[in-house]
């Protein structure tokens, strides 16, 4: 029996609006697998693009999506698919360049980026404004997803503004400042906790995956620093957060699951 989208669609935004009011590991989680779809394609789309294989590109898209959880608000009306789109690809795209790898733009696409320049500027000209990025893609026959791919694989090869546009969904935008931590009393608490469940988790993973883990995410270098600190490739200091990041999330899980228990046990104890 198929799920109908609609009803997990509706099913994702309860969720969501649930880890608004009330954050937690267990609901996050829940969140991450209603979407794993979304991060799958987009890691699927990139690794075409580039020499990194397509798992190394997916467990990074998670971290991007957990990032857009963190950071969503319901009542602003956009989806969230929306809205989580930036921070998966910026994710991905960010270790692509700290991994030293620049993402390929395929040819085709370089002259419609050159045939929409020059086109820009002619119809600005015409009809006295800019012409809309719809108007665009439909005057070069382009689909508006794959001109949004064109558009954002130049960008990404240029410096950004933090005011830059990641993504537009309707009236809504979303700017590179808005995908830095929220300094809301909320979020600082929650991170607070957060932060501290992580360090206790990080401090049982075996010392080859902790010591990769403290050295990019805690010391702040990048994986081909941490690689030439270790003597070892970028890659391999991928694998290790990886599966560090893997056992990390089962520790999280199961601390959660202890969370939710305890509460229950305690109300049973006081109506003895």
């Amino acid at each position: 029996m198929m799920v109908n989208s609609a009803a997990l669609r509706t099913r994702g935004m309860e969720l969501l609006v649930a880890y608004a009011e009330n954050p937690s590991i267990a609901l996050r989680n829940q969140i991450v697998q209603l979407n794993l779809g979304l991060v799958r394609k987009i890691a699927h789309r990139l690794s075409r693009q580039c020499s990194e294989p397509y798992e190394d590109l997916e467990q990074i898209g998670f971290l991007g999506l957990i990032r857009a959880i963190e950071r969503f608000q319901p009542h602003q009306g956009c989806a969230f698919s929306s809205f989580a789109v930036p921070y998966i690809r910026g994710e991905i795209l960010h270790f692509l360049r700290d991994s030293c790898h620049s993402v390929r733009i395929p040819r085709r696409w370089q002259e419609l980026q050159r045939q929409g320049q020059h086109l820009r500027e002619a119809l600005r000209h015409e009809w006295g404004r800019a012409p809309t990025e719809q108007e665009l893609a439909s005057a070069l026959n382009l689909s508006m997803t794959e001109w949004q791919e064109i558009h954002l694989a130049r960008r990404n090869r240029l410096p950004m503004s933090l005011d830059a546009t990641l993504n537009q969904a309707g009236d809504s935008s979303v700017t590179l400042v808005e995908t830095l931590p929220d300094n809301s009393q909320q979020w600082q608490q929650a991170a607070l906790e957060e932060r501290q469940q992580l360090i206790e988790a990080i401090g049982q993973l075996e010392e080859k995956a902790r010591t990769a883990i403290e050295s990019v995410y805690l010391r702040g270098l990048t994986r081909k620093e941490a690689a030439q600190q270790f003597g070892i490739s970028p890659m391999t200091i991928t694998r290790r957060i990886n599966r560090g990041v893997q056992k990390i999330a089962e520790h999280l899980e199961r601390m959660a699951n202890e969370s939710s228990i305890q509460p229950q046990n305690d109300s049973r104890s006081a109506a003895l």
